[in-house]
């Protein structure tokens, strides 16, 4: 048996507690048996987990990753669609266009046409080049197009040609910038599908190397301040980073069962720094808090394994089976994002119960090491303040006395106040990112602007495909007769790109015939009230009118705007499945956690009302204009249309982490004898500093992203940072502990068959409370 008297307890240089346990804490449940079998082997149990890390990234990287094609990322007729105009091959022709205009705007003279010239024969001579065309001049006369042709070999697929368009970009980009050098007067630029895609691969990569280098030293700063020193601030921040690395790895060989989209590493980092950290911060701040109340270094261990072992496993198997929910979505970008995330929680919660005991247990005192002045001391201040049952934080105490002392009125203020911050929700509009949403400082991106102002006929389009379905090459003749006709007739329409005859786009047959495109430009973006109404008019008017009567063939419209249409329209159908789903086994997951449906039942209620703020908040900064020049956005008036699953399923998963801390806290209390308002005044008051820790670091990491030029990351990091901060402010410290106040005993009865424990008799009144055992939630 371990007895702990004075020696020093290794949190915050904090004096150990004489201990009132004479035996050691003997393992209770599997998280806490793990545990201890790791504390006890723990050179094996680092050596495994290094060992599992590395293969997890190594054959990950060997396996490359499977990524979504186009129709397989896609919904409705435009999945279908792509599918048969991926099935062939058109001659894919890449081009570049190279634009000269006058920097002011003015009509285009001698000069102009001379670095015209220069650019048609410098272009021409390229071996990346295999034709130039042009100059041509602009209706307005005030821009000269140069087309160069992209050299790309007959049988390449499309994914080679994108390949060998984006390699010949570089060569292209030098010649513009020669001509450029030798006619400073005048505005040379280039643009182009490979040079656009190359320049949002730099700007991305750009963003997520500035997005990583920034969110570990937030990280770490944020966890040295809470815990004093350099040691216990680097173990939660390398084991978060140890499971992002493995979890991309895992994700990679997953890739080859399910393909997975572009984005799903930046997802994983995300997810997993603000994960990660945060299971390895609520054992490490218990495990502290047991020895500083005299715990021997074994004992604290287990004990924490018992409590905040026991809830980072809950937490953690609660927003798996949220992410699971995305599998029912039908979409492929869904369901790899699900992928992505099951599995860096998964690992962050299996290191935080397997390798972190063995790490506390081989660090011991160097837990503490380096101390950093004035910030130590705080912080065993902290830990003494949350050892002992006779000193609490002043703040919490100070907080939670009308709430809990008027629990009706607490509920209701803020209850309302969420409410009415939700309800800009009910105008929310959901798009795509388009051309126009990326940043105008790529100068690609301004010279995008002036070829669509210049040439109309360069504007966002609707794709119209005609397929056979004989399996014999189309009528040629009648399709594109079909096809220019169409063409025709929507240019003479308001929200189509009006052209001269001459300027029509032509029908373009696939090599062996048997599927024919044409591009039917629009005005404005593709992403706005013209790409949706012009694809209506395509679909139900125009498109039968014109091609219903073609013998032996199918047709269908595709592009972004139908991208964007069709996966609203299978989002709608799938939300309430979704939903269902992930509400329903939530709810299961909890009632065996605390094996009290009404717990649970309070438990969703208030994520539901934090989400739904949250959604209000995304509505009303980016549907508005009034932050883009504090957030650095150009509003397209819309929530990108993957967010709101996506960031339900990732809130509602997060979000039981403080719940699930807190209930579990409480539920100890009552197990003790507490009355259910001191239970639950204990509850919030001895978790407030790993919530707000833990708060802290995943608002920042969240807002970090917010800080990106995508879009759509910086919509999801707003939208993540705010429900998280509502989460651990407004629910933690006024809607749960009112509710759970209010309800009493009652929030914690249940049928026989859970196995519901009453909860402890009180002691009488004036009588000494007893030091708990400190038994698991759902034990």
């Amino acid at each position: 048996m371990e007895r702990t008297t004075s020696s020093p307890a290794g949190s915050g240089g904090v004096p150990a507690q004489p201990s009132r346990r004479a035996t050691s804490a003997v393992p209770r449940g599997r998280v806490a048996r793990v545990a201890a079998w790791s504390a006890a082997h723990r050179k094996t149990a680092l050596v495994a987990w290094i060992v599992f890390v590395a293969l997890a990234i190594v054959l990950g990287g060997a396996a490359g990753t499977n990524t979504l094609e186009g129709s397989e990322d896609g919904n409705g007729q435009s999945a279908r669609v792509d599918a048969i105009v991926e099935g062939t091959s058109f001659g894919e022709r890449p081009t570049e266009s190279l634009l000269v205009s006058e920097p002011d705007g003015g009509q285009v003279g001698a000069e102009a046409e001379q670095a015209a010239a220069a650019l048609r024969s410098r272009a021409g001579a390229l071996s990346e080049v295999t034709e130039v065309e042009g100059p041509i001049r602009s209706p307005d006369g005030t821009t000269l197009l140069v087309r160069a042709v992209l050299a790309v070999p007959a049988d390449a697929d499309s994914e080679q040609v994108d390949e060998i368009a984006h390699d010949a970009v570089p060569a292209v980009q030098a010649v513009t910038a020669a001509v450029q050098a030798d006619h400073p007067g005048l505005r040379v630029e280039q643009v182009g599908g490979a040079s656009l895609g190359r320049a949002a691969d730099e700007l991305i990569g750009e963003d997520f190397e500035r997005a990583e280098l920034t969110s570990v030293p937030v990280t770490l700063l944020i966890l040295v301040v809470v815990f004093g020193a350099l040691v216990a601030a680097a173990v939660p921040v390398l084991l978060a980073l140890s499971a992002v690395g493995a979890a991309i790895g895992l994700s990679a060989l997953a890739s080859h069962i399910v393909p997975v989209g572009d984005l799903l590493s930046s997802v994983i980092l995300l997810i997993g720094m603000a994960v990660g950290v945060d299971y390895s911060l609520f054992y490490v701040r218990r495990e502290r808090e047991e020895r500083a109340r005299g715990a021997s270094p074994r004992d604290a261990i287990v004990r924490a394994a018992e409590t905040a072992g026991h809830t980072v496993v809950v937490s953690g198997i609660a927003v798996i089976v949220a992410m699971s929910g995305l599998f029912l979505s039908g979409s492929g970008t869904f369901a790899s994002f699900g992928i992505g995330t099951i599995l860096v929680v998964a690992v962050a919660m299996l290191g935080s119960v397997t390798v972190l005991p063995a790490l506390l247990a081989l660090l011991g005192d160097k837990l503490d090491r380096p101390r950093i002045p004035f910030l130590h001391k705080r912080a065993g201040r902290a830990a003494r303040i949350e050892a002992r049952r006779t000193r609490e934080s002043r703040f919490w105490g100070l907080l939670l006395r009308p709430v809990l002392a008027h629990p009706k009125a607490a509920l209701a203020a803020a209850g309302g106040a969420l409410l009415v911050l939700a309800m800009p929700v009910l105008g929310l509009k959901l798009g795509n990112t388009g051309m126009e949403d990326l940043p105008r400082s790529v100068p690609e991106v301004r010279a995008y602007d002036r070829l669509v102002s210049a040439f109309p006929s360069e504007h966002d389009a609707h794709t119209v495909v005609v397929a056979s379905t004989s399996g014999q090459p189309l009528d040629r003749a009648s399709v594109s007769a079909a096809l220019s006709d169409l063409a025709s007739t929507a240019s003479q329409e308001s929200d189509f790109a009006s052209l001269e005859a001459d300027d029509r786009p032509q029908a373009e047959f696939s090599r062996d015939g048997e599927v024919a495109r044409i591009d039917v430009p629009i005005n404005g973006s593709s992403q706005d009230r013209e790409g949706k109404d012009t694809l209506e008019a395509l679909r139900d008017r125009l498109g039968p009118a014109s091609l219903d009567s073609l013998p032996g063939t199918t047709w269908g419209v595709t592009g972004d705007a139908a991208w964007t249409v069709d996966f609203i329209e299978v989002l709608k159908e799938r939300l309430p499945i979704v939903l269902v789903f992930v509400l329903a086994l939530t709810f299961l997951v909890l009632v065996a956690s605390f094996r009290a449906p009404v717990v649970a039942a309070v438990a969703i209620g208030l994520n539901l009302l934090s989400v739904g703020a949250a959604y209000g908040v995304l509505v009303l900064v980016f549907q508005n204009t009034w932050a883009e020049g504090l957030l650095d956005f150009r509003s397209n008036g819309s929530v990108v249309s993957w967010l709101p699953l996506f960031s339900f399923v990732i809130l509602f998963g997060l979000s039981m982490d403080y719940t699930v801390l807190v209930v579990s806290r409480v539920r100890e209390a009552l197990q003790h004898g507490a009355s259910p308002q001191e239970a639950v005044r204990t509850g919030i008051v001895r978790t407030a500093g790993v919530v707000t820790s833990a708060a802290a670091i995943m608002i920042a990491v969240f807002a970090i992203f917010g800080t990106l030029h995508l879009l759509e990351f910086k919509q999801l990091g707003i939208g993540l940072a705010a429900a998280i901060l509502l989460d651990a402010t407004v629910v933690r410290a006024v809607l749960l502990p009112a509710a759970l106040a209010l309800l009493g005993d009652r929030a914690w009865g249940g049928p026989r068959w859970l196995g519901a424990k009453p909860v402890a008799p009180r002691p009488p009144a004036g009588g000494a409370e007893r030091e708990p055992e400190l038994v698991p939630a759902g034990a």
